[in-house]
C-alpha cells in the first residue's frame, strides 16, 4: 500500500522504513520484448540469486504466466525450492548448474530437474544417484568454450561425451542439452566472442558425431540475446535483461531495447537536522560540511545492500531533487547533504527506480560504486521487504 504526497509522487505506507517495489507487469513486458528478439529460440527466465534480488518465486510465476517454460537456477537448492513451492515438471523445466560433491542428486532426480554436468566426477555422482533411485537423469553437458570457469575443457570433452553416451545407451540418462557461456558478450566486437562461437560449434559437432541428439543447444546470455542473434540456437538464457536493466549500458539504456526496470528502492527520511560548517559526517569524517547546511538520514546501509563503495557518491531523489550521499555508508544508514533544504521527516527517498520520475537508476548507482548494475539489484538484502504489484496471474 502506498499514499500520495503533495508533490504527486508515491510514498511508502505508514510505518514502513524502506521497501523494494517489484513491478511484475514490467517483468512481463520485458519477457515479451525479449521473445520478440528470439523468434526461433525458446527463452529461459533465469531466477538465480533470488531472482537477481527481485524474488525468485514471484518472478518465476510471472514468467510462467507470460508463457515461459524454462527456468534457470544456479544451485540445486534454488531449483529444488521452486519445485517445493509448487512449480511442477509439467509447468517448467528447471536447469541448475552449480554442483559440488555430495550434492542433492537424488532429490534433483525425483523432482525432475535438468542437471548440468561439467566433468566426470559429477557424472559419476549423478549416475550413482540414478542407480539408487531408478530415475533416469536429464542432462545438459556444459562445454568450456573460453570462459575458463565452469564447463568441460576441450581436451576432456571427448571422454565426457563418450561416458554420457554410454550412460544414455544404458537408459540411465538422456543428454537433453549442450551449452556454454560467454565471457565477453557485453563487449561488442571482442575477439573472444567469435572464438567461443567457433569452439561451441566444434563441441556440438563432436557430440553429434558421437550420437548425441540434444533437444536444446544454448550459449546466449542476456547480452548475446540482445546483440548476437547468431548465438541464439534453440534457447536463450535471459537474466538481467528480463529485470529491465541493460546488461550492455555502453551500448544502450533499457528503453533502447524495449525494457523497463522492474525494481525501485525507496526509504523514509528518519531525521532532518542542521549542521554547522566544518562538521564531520559519518565514520572517518570523510565528508566535512562546506558551510552551514541541513542533512537527512536515510535508514538503509550496507547491511541492506547499499554499497559502501558508493560513499560520498551514491545519488538519491527527494521531492523531485537529486542529492548525494555525504560521507561513508554505514551498516544501517547513510546521510545526504540537503544543502539547506528542509524536507519533512518521513519524506520518501528514492534511491533508484525506472527513471520515469527523473529518479536515479540502478545503473547510476553502479557508476557511483564502480561496479555493475547486476550487483546493485542482486545485493539488496532480505531486511528490505519486497512489495509486488502488477502480476498477471492469481
Amino acid at each position: 500500500m502506498t499514499t500520495a504526497n503533495t508533490t504527486g509522487t508515491t510514498m511508502l505506507a505508514e510505518g514502513v522504513r524502506a521497501e523494494a517495489a517489484i513491478d511484475l507487469a514490467a517483468l512481463n513486458s520485458n519477457l515479451a520484448a525479449l521473445r520478440e528478439r528470439t523468434p526461433s529460440a525458446d527463452l529461459m527466465a533465469v531466477v538465480k540469486a533470488d531472482g537477481y534480488g527481485h524474488g525468485a518465486l514471484p518472478c518465476a510465476l510471472e514468467a510462467l504466466a507470460a508463457g515461459v517454460r524454462w527456468l534457470g537456477a544456479a544451485t540445486p537448492d534454488e531449483a529444488l525450492a521452486l519445485r517445493a513451492a509448487g512449480i511442477g515438471p509439467e509447468q517448467a523445466r528447471i536447469l541448475c548448474w552449480l554442483w559440488t560433491p555430495g550434492g542433492p542428486w537424488a532429490r534433483a532426480l525425483r523432482d525432475r530437474l535438468d542437471i548440468s554436468i561439467s566433468g566426470q566426477w559429477a557424472l559419476d555422482e549423478l549416475l550413482a544417484a540414478v542407480r539408487q533411485t531408478g530415475v533416469p537423469a536429464r542432462v545438459h553437458l556444459k562445454a568450456d568454450t573460453g570462459l575458463g570457469r565452469n564447463g568441460c575443457q576441450p581436451r576432456d570433452w571427448p571422454d565426457l561425451v563418450a561416458a554420457a553416451r554410454r550412460a544414455e545407451a544404458a537408459g540411465e540418462l538422456r543428454v537433453v542439452g549442450i551449452w556454454s557461456h560467454f565471457a565477453c558478450a557485453d563487449e561488442p566486437g571482442h575477439p573472444s566472442i567469435q572464438a567461443q562461437l567457433d569452439a561451441f560449434a566444434v563441441a556440438l559437432a563432436y557430440a553429434e558425431r558421437a550420437g548425441l541428439r540434444p533437444e536444446v543447444r544454448h550459449i546466449a546470455n542476456s547480452p548475446a540475446t540482445l546483440l548476437l542473434p547468431g548465438s541464439h540456437y534453440d534457447l536463450v538464457r535471459t537474466g538481467l535483461a528480463m529485470y529491465g536493466v541493460s546488461p550492455v549500458p555502453e551500448v544502450g539504456a533499457p528503453a533502447d531495447f524495449g525494457l523497463r526496470p522492474v525494481m525501485s528502492l525507496s526509504a523514509r527520511l528518519a531525521l532532518v537536522k542542521q549542521l554547522p560548517g566544518g562538521h564531520g559526517v559519518s565514520y572517518g569524517h570523510k565528508y566535512i560540511t562546506p558551510g552551514e547546511t541541513t542533512v537527512g538520514l536515510v535508514p538503509l546501509g550496507y547491511a541492506d545492500g547499499i554499497p559502501r563503495h558508493a560513499s560520498s557518491a551514491g545519488p538519491v531523489q527527494i521531492a523531485g531533487k537529486w542529492y548525494t550521499v555525504a560521507g561513508r555508508v554505514a551498516m544501517d544508514q547513510f546521510v545526504v547533504d540537503l544543502g539547506g533544504d528542509t524536507p519533512a521527516v518521513g519524506e520518501e527517498v528514492l534511491l533508484f527506480g525506472n527513471g520515469e520520475r527523473g529518479e536515479p537508476t540502478a545503473e547510476d548507482w553502479a557508476r557511483a560504486s564502480d561496479t555493475i548494475a547486476y550487483e546493485i539489484v542482486t545485493r539488496i538484502g532480505a531486511r528490505v521487504p519486497r512489495r509486488y504489484f502488477g502480476a498477471s496471474h492469481g
